[in-house]
C-alpha cells in the first residue's frame, strides 16, 4: 500500500474520513462504518497474504514447520 501524505501532513484517508466528521451519524451507522473499514483493511492484508504464498511457493510444509518451530527469543 502507498502511503501518500498531504502538504499539511494528513494522509488521503485521513482527509476522506475529517469531511465524514462534519455529518453527523448515528451509532448504529458508526458501528458499521468501523466495520467496513475493518473488514476493508483485513481484506487488504489477505491478499498480500496470499500473493506472498504464491511468491514464496509456500504450502502446507510450511505450516508444519512454523506450528514445530520455536521462534521465541531468549529474554536473558
Amino acid at each position: 500500500m502507498e502511503n501518500i501524505r498531504s502538504p499539511k501532513g494528513f494522509s488521503n484517508l485521513q482527509l476522506e474520513l475529517l469531511k465524514l466528521y462534519a455529518t453527523d451519524v448515528s451509532e448504529k451507522n458508526l458501528l458499521e462504518i468501523k466495520k467496513l473499514l475493518a473488514n476493508f483493511f483485513a481484506n487488504k492484508v489477505d491478499e498480500e497474504m496470499d500473493a506472498l504464498w504464491e511468491e514464496k511457493g509456500w504450502g502446507m510444509e510450511k505450516i508444519a514447520e512454523w506450528k514445530n518451530g520455536h521462534y521465541r527469543k531468549s529474554s536473558k
